[in-house]
């Protein structure tokens, strides 16, 4: 039997949220800023080194966070670039950098469904309720 993309695209989703369950279930019930920093460092939740800055630089309009090479090799690490409109709400960077966690680990093979996924099971909620949150985030950097 071969795979389709489709198969591949499906395996790859629930494989991002039992690792987000996993992660939830380490690290959790509560997933805030502190949590964050030691998942961050936990290699097996993050495959590379990420740090997290607070520089819009090199985000696109809009965007809220990305990650950034710091080399050519994925084992040289990230720097997950985080707006500054955030830096005064810890709280809420576990949102944003979660769902660019995939991208560190996975690549671009990771979509957003896979994001949402992954970041709805490390935080333990729906993925309709952490879709709803990044709204919400959103829609405060684009009104300030």
């Amino acid at each position: 039997m071969q795979l389709t993309g489709q198969d591949a695209r499906e395996s790859l989703n629930s494989h991002v949220q039992r690792r987000g369950a996993e992660i939830h279930e380490k690290h959790g019930p509560r997933i805030g800023w502190n949590e964050l920093l030691l998942i961050l460092a936990d290699r097996a939740c993050v495959r590379y080194p990420c740090d997290i800055v607070f520089d819009s630089t090199p985000l696109q309009a809009g965007e809220l966070a990305h990650p950034v090479p710091k080399g050519e090799r994925p084992e040289d690490g990230f720097l997950m670039h985080v707006h500054p409109f955030f830096s005064t709400q810890p709280e809420q960077v576990p949102l944003l950098v979660l769902y660019q966690i995939v991208v560190v680990n996975y690549g671009m093979f990771a979509s957003s469904e896979d994001a949402e996924a992954f970041g709805s099971s490390v935080l333990g909620i729906s993925q309709d309720d952490y879709y709803a949150a990044l709204c919400r985030l959103a829609d405060q950097l684009a009104s300030a």
